[in-house]
Parts: structure tokens; C-alpha cells; sequence
């Protein structure tokens, strides 16, 4: 259906593709997979013709379809159900068309077509859509114009799904969808009987659907059977051969070298010195499969506080006087709880997050914090007010005007900013830099609390694993709303469940909730929310927390131990070098014998003490480091 031969683009002087070839069958489902700023995009761009490439040819099969999401959302005064209904424009143009016809052979053949189309059945088909993309019957009827541009953004996606093209091009789709719609679009593309081609940092999204995965790195096309998480494994078994090849080679050029150094000028081996140089002349270097550094992400160390950290006690919030979003709010958050918030867009998760940062105020009840409580709130939209013209350094120093300049490049560097990115105005840095400079001066207090509102939204599906390893190391209490599963499940051990005005405990996993939701979804209620979890759900959600807890637990202790080594090992090393400094005194050394012998005993006690606290400390980062790449 689809050959890419050969394509060369560049934006803007920077190469993208360099000779890129690929193929896809027609029926396929392919994930486009590769680091932020790659050409991912540019490359959907070409295979829809909304670009050309430099050189090189891109060749799709005849009267092919291809479906990508609308530039401009609907936003006019039509209802979302015939903004979606529009998409299909054969039956569209016939209706019109039956409207006026006067021929009976005409008015025969539009009908004969509308119904080999399906045209009855559309609305009924454009409602489900709409439905799992949470838009209940009511919301349907309203016009697109009334609608804020992320929800105009699903119906655009609606549409496009509606239409059903031979070739569906998606990018990024879950970006704008809760966790909910996610879940039913995943459910709907495993459906599709047409060719797909997806772009997604949604790890779950990329191991549901495609079959297979278009590697796109250092401007080449590289494709993997299998899904993601398969693509992974191969990658990396691919760098182990290559860098075992590349090690086997080096010892060979070392070997021949030596041999030619050594006999290169001795008559009787001249000819073989001669021999092997060439050869080494024509060995070709293996190179090993470049890969690109992966982002640092470490939240500073909280100081720790008697549970609980916050309560909430019938506590109520929302915008305008005795309108509450939310009600009856009896909770709990000590340290060590890690909590996701699920529940449909609009229904309050939002307003929760607020409320706990101290942006809203209670409109009745009680919400009592501890005292010294530091809290860190990531905001979806808190991108928006960055100063693009300062740089992150400017950014975080006048957050944090006291702070000396190695303190404030320190915690940066928490967060991946080296000593040449701290001083890049925040305008040139990518989404995911930018995310990753919110991170760091939301926590630039060393908060007990971090509420996290989409904080993966423009990371990329490394830095989303690093953030991941970032908040299981975190020893204080995370709230987390997120459409990606892949970060709710490592992370979170608690769920909590944001619907029909307050927030309760959901005792399921999200195994369970996947299922009620899609079974409610097929039902056509769009913003329905499960509220029952399976019977044996509040036992199997205890173990898991009992478990992750225990875990935490050794982490922590690992983490105890290593920071004692490590304060150990400074202060022996700091009272060694004192002591060799009085050593090297010749007052000393000419002194009373019985003084120096002391003073050279005391050295050599100090050297095995630090041997020791170094073997400590090693042995619990080790563990560490273990723990976290199991």
C-alpha cells in the first residue's frame, strides 16, 4: 500500500531523513517510534502529501484514503454529531444531492448507494464514537463552537475515526484524552480493519496495537516485529552483539598492530608485517548502535514528617458560591502514600489538585495540613507562563532569589540541565526540556507532597521512564492524574475515583477499571464513571499496597545506609587528610617517637575505616541500582 524509497528532508538545514526506505502492507498496524524532535511528525506529513520530500519518493496505491486529524478542530455552531457526521463527505454530498434530484434512475442510484454505505446506521455509528471519546447524548447536541480547544481536538479525532479512512495517520492521539477516552480508543484501533500508522509516547497504547514498530534513529527507518515492549528487548540484544563485535575487533586490530611493530622492519617477517597492515587498512569499523543519553530526573529529598501530612474532613470546593464541584471529601494523605486520581475529564480531578495545593480554598469543611508541609503542583497548563526570553537558571533564581548560583545549578541538574542547557533561553527548549524545568522548580523546596497533573504529556517514552524511577525513589506522597497506564502501574498503589461530585477509594486495579469502563463505554454512556469494584478487589488491593510498602521500606533503608556510608566516608576522608598534613610537619616527624608511631597507627586505622564505609556504600547503591532496573 505504502513505499518509502530513498527520502532525504531537511528543516531548516537539519537533516531528518538521510536515505530513509520503508513499506507497509495495506492492513497493517505500524508504531513510528523514536526521540522527541526526530522527524516522526515530518514524516506523517509527507505519507499525507502535506509536504514533499527533498529526494528520494514516497508511492501510495491508488484511490487510498488517507485520514489524519484536521488542522483547524470544528468550531462553528453546528453540533458536534453532525461535525463528525460531515467527515463522511460521499454521504454527505449524496443526501444533498437526493434533496434535489428529480430523475427516477438518479434518485434510484443515491439511495441504492446510501444504503451500501451504511448511511442509516452513521448517526447511531458517529453517537458511539463521540460516546467513548466522552461526549455523553446531551454534550452531542451542543454546538462545536461552545467547546474549549482540547475538547474540539477529540471531535476532530472523532471524525476521523468516523470517516474510516483506508490509511489512518495518528499523532499523538491520546494527548488530549483522560485516561478514560485512552482506553477506548485503544479498544477501537485493535478494531480497525484498515492500515494505521501510529505515533505515541503511550507505551501501553504502542503494545496493544501495532504488530509492528518503524524505529526512525540517526535519519534511518529500522523496522521490528513484534510490539514495543519486544522492540525494546531486540534493540538492546542488538547493542549487546554490536558492542561485543566492536570489542572482539578492537582486540584484533591491537593484536595485528603489535605483531607489525614488532616485525615490520625484520627482514624474514617484512612480507607478513606488510600483509597484515594492509588488512588492517581494509577492516571496516563496527560501529555500535549509537544510543542517545537518557534525561536525568531526581526530586530533592523531603524532610520527613509525623502522618498524616493532610486531611480532609467533609470538606467541599468549587468556583462559584454554592455551586461545589466536590463534596463529602473525607480523606487522608500521609508520606508514603502513592495515589492516582481516575475519573473522566470535568468531572473534578483538577479541582482536587488545587485544592490540595492551597490554589482554592474550601467552601465548607475542614482541610488541615501539617505543619512544615511543602507541597510541588504540576499543572497542565503551567507551561503557558514560562518566560520563553529567561533562561532556566534566570527562571529558577528568581523563584529562589536567595539561593547561591551552585545551589541553584544543582537542582537543575537534578533534571537534566547541564552547564551549557541552563543558559539556553527557555524558548528554544523542546516540550519535554520544558516539562522537565516545571519539574524542577516545582520541587525546588524539597516538598513533602508532589501533585502531578499530566507530567508526562511532551516527555518522550525515556523520560518517561525516568521519571518513573524518579517517583518510586521519592520518599514522600505523590497524587498523580494521567492518561498513560504505563505510569500509573509502577508508580501508583492506591486509586482514588473522581466522580458524581467527590472522591473515593477505588478498591479494584486498573484491570478492573478497564473493564467497567469499557463495558459502560459500549453502552453508550460517555461520561459514566465505574463505581463498583469485583468483590475480591479491596483484598487483592491491600496485598499489592502491603507489598509495594515493604518494598519501599528496603528502598529506603538501602537509601538510609548509602547516605550514612557516603557522610562517613566524607568526614573519614576530610580527618585523613588533616592527619597527613600533620605528618608531613617535620616538627612532627623529629618529635617524640611514641607520638609519631601514634599518629601513623591512627593514619592506618583511618585507611581501613574508609575502605570499609566505601565497600558500604557500594554495596548499597548496588542493591539500589539493582532494585531499579528490576
Amino acid at each position: 500500500m505504502l513505499q518509502i524509497d530513498d527520502v532525504t528532508l531537511r528543516v531548516a538545514g537539519r537533516p531528518l531523513l538521510e536515505g530513509a526506505s520503508a513499506s507497509l502492507n495495506a492492513g497493517e498496524k505500524l508504531g513510528l517510534v523514536g526521540r522527541n524532535g526526530c522527524g516522526k511528525t515530518s514524516l506523517l506529513r509527507l505519507v499525507a502529501g502535506r509536504e514533499s520530500p527533498e529526494l528520494g519518493s514516497i508511492t501510495l496505491q491508488k484511490s487510498v484514503r488517507v485520514g489524519v486529524i484536521a488542522q483547524d478542530p470544528p468550531g462553528g455552531p453546528e453540533s458536534l454529531r453532525d461535525a463528525v457526521l460531515a467527515a463522511d463527505r460521499e454521504r454527505s454530498a449524496l443526501l444533498a444531492e437526493a434533496e434535489t434530484a428529480e430523475a427516477p434512475e438518479r434518485i434510484a442510484e443515491i439511495h441504492e448507494r446510501l444504503a451500501a454505505i451504511g448511511a442509516d446506521s452513521a448517526p447511531a455509528r458517529a453517537a458511539r464514537i463521540l460516546a467513548g471519546l466522552g461526549f455523553d447524548e446531551a454534550a452531542q447536541g451542543r454546538p462545536c463552537g461552545s467547546y474549549s480547544g482540547g475538547w474540539r481536538m477529540r471531535v476532530a479525532l472523532a471524525a476521523l475515526l468516523f470517516s474510516e479512512p483506508d490509511l489512518l495517520l495518528l499523532d499523538e492521539p491520546t494527548n488530549h484524552l483522560d485516561l478514560e477516552a485512552s482506553l477506548w480508543l485503544e479498544s477501537w484501533l485493535k478494531g480497525f480493519a484498515g492500515t494505521l500508522i501510529l505515533v505515541s509516547h503511550d507505551r501501553d497504547l504502542l503494545n496493544a496495537v501495532p504488530q509492528s514498530i518503524l524505529h526512525l534513529d540517526q535519519h534511518k527507518l529500522t523496522r521490528y516485529s513484534g510490539n514495543y515492549d519486544r522492540f525494546e528487548r531486540t534493540r538492546r540484544e542488538q547493542q549487546a552483539r554490536q558492542a561485543a563485535l566492536a570489542r572482539r575487533q578492537e582486540a584484533e586490530r591491537k593484536h595485528i598492530q603489535a605483531f607489525v611493530d614488532r616485525f615490520r622492519y625484520k627482514a624474514s617477517k617484512a612480507r607478513q608485517a606488510q600483509s597484515r597492515l594492509k588488512a588492517l587498512a581494509r577492516m571496516e569499523p563496527i560501529a555500535c548502535i549509537a544510543e542517545a543519553t537518557s534525561p536525568t530526573i531526581r526530586f530533592p529529598e523531603p524532610k520527613p514528617l509525623a502522618p498524616p501530612i493532610l486531611t480532609l474532613e467533609r470538606a467541599s470546593v468549587g468556583y462559584e458560591p454554592d455551586k461545589p464541584v466536590l463534596r463529602r471529601l473525607d480523606l487522608r494523605i500521609d508520606m508514603d502514600d502513592r495515589i492516582a486520581l481516575l475519573g473522566a475529564n470535568g468531572n473534578g480531578k483538577t479541582t482536587f489538585l488545587k485544592l490540595l495545593a492551597g490554589s482554592l480554598q474550601p467552601a465548607g469543611g475542614e482541610i488541615a495540613r501539617a505543619r512544615g508541609l511543602e507541597v510541588g503542583y504540576f499543572a497542565q497548563d503551567q507551561a503557558e507562563a514560562l518566560d520563553l526570553e529567561a533562561t532556566p537558571l534566570q527562571a529558577l533564581a528568581r523563584l529562589q532569589p536567595r539561593d547561591r548560583e551552585e545551589q541553584l545549578r544543582n537542582q537543575l541538574g537534578r533534571f537534566g540541565f547541564g552547564q551549557d542547557t541552563v543558559t539556553v533561553q527557555t524558548g528554544s527548549l523542546s516540550g519535554g526540556e520544558k516539562a522537565r524545568l516545571l519539574l524542577a522548580l516545582m520541587s525546588r523546596r524539597a516538598p513533602q507532597l508532589l501533585l502531578l497533573d499530566e507530567p508526562s504529556n511532551h516527555l518522550d517514552i525515556d523520560s518517561r521512564e525516568a521519571l518513573i524511577q524518579a517517583l518510586n525513589a521519592f520518599e514522600g506522597a505523590v497524587l498523580l492524574v494521567t492518561h498513560d497506564r504505563h505510569l500509573i502501574d509502577p508508580v501508583a498503589e492506591r486509586l482514588w475515583l473522581v466522580a458524581e461530585g467527590t472522591v473515593r477509594s477505588f478498591e479494584g486495579d486498573m484491570g478492573d477499571y478497564r473493564r467497567l469502563l469499557l463495558g459502560q463505554r459500549r453502552g453508550g454512556n460517555g461520561q459514566a464513571a465505574p463505581t463498583e469494584a469485583p468483590a475480591d478487589a479491596p483484598a487483592r488491593g491491600k496485598q499489592k499496597r502491603r507489598a509495594a510498602a515493604d518494598a519501599r521500606a528496603a528502598k529506603a533503608e538501602l537509601r538510609r545506609r548509602a547516605r550514612t556510608a557516603e557522610a562517613d566516608l566524607e568526614r573519614l576522608t576530610r580527618e585523613k587528610a588533616a592527619l597527613e598534613q600533620r605528618l608531613a610537619d617535620p616538627a612532627v616527624a623529629q618529635g617524640p617517637q611514641a607520638e609519631l608511631v601514634a599518629l601513623q597507627k591512627q593514619h592506618h586505622a583511618l585507611g581501613n575505616a574508609i575502605a570499609e564505609a566505601e565497600a558500604a556504600w557500594l554495596e548499597a547503591q548496588e542493591q539500589l541500582e539493582a532494585d531499579t532496573a528490576a
